[in-house]
């Protein structure tokens, strides 16, 4: 179990290197005119994502879950590959990547790495840890529970996404009268 225990504070680890990039990214965003948007949701994920790493602990030792090898050591592999596919989608975003929703006014779409073949691959990357992790020491209560409350989630986060971006791009190609309306 001590492993496993490991196994999450570092996922914890990793993410806390991911709000100290995204927290510069953020101060390089902002120096350049960035908007922000889906303020409202953003706690909602934090509590989320905190509480999928407390409830993997709290499942496996409290509900007294076995380690099944043939089931964990898949889980820990797609666990890998989303985090590689996580840190590819940080590095081509470069300083445009965050946890929130910033948008930095005349970027255009990032198209290269991940994103030449879908729309928001940061988003696989954390469905596949999400399922992945729990499973690692069959936490599939938790599992269950972290995918449907993350669909509900991914829901408005990505249509929050998409409006931001779909805004900077339309003010981008507006007449330079209709920019300041």
């Amino acid at each position: 179990m001590i492993w496993y225990v490991l196994l999450v504070a570092a996922v914890a680890a990793e993410r806390i290197a991911e709000l100290v990039v995204a927290r510069r990214n953020e101060r390089w965003s902002m120096a350049r005119g960035a908007t922000v948007a889906g303020q409202g949701h953003y706690p909602a994920m934090v509590a989320l994502h905190t509480g999928l790493l407390a409830a993997c602990v709290a499942e496996a030792w409290l509900g007294g879950r076995p380690f099944v090898p043939a089931l964990a050591w898949p889980m820990a592999a797609v666990l890998v590959a989303a985090q590689g596919l996580r840190w590819w989608c940080i590095s081509t975003l470069g300083p445009r990547w965050n946890t929130r929703v910033i948008v930095v006014p005349g970027l255009p779409l990032v198209e290269g790495g991940p994103y030449r073949w879908l729309r928001h691959p940061n988003y696989v990357a954390v469905v596949a840890e999400g399922v992945a992790l729990p499973l690692v020491h069959t936490a599939w209560l938790t599992a269950v529970a972290f995918t449907v409350l993350n669909a509900v989630l991914l829901t408005v986060r990505i249509r929050c996404e998409n409006a931001a971006l779909a805004g900077a791009w339309s003010a981008r190609s507006a007449p330079a009268g209709d920019i300041a309306a």
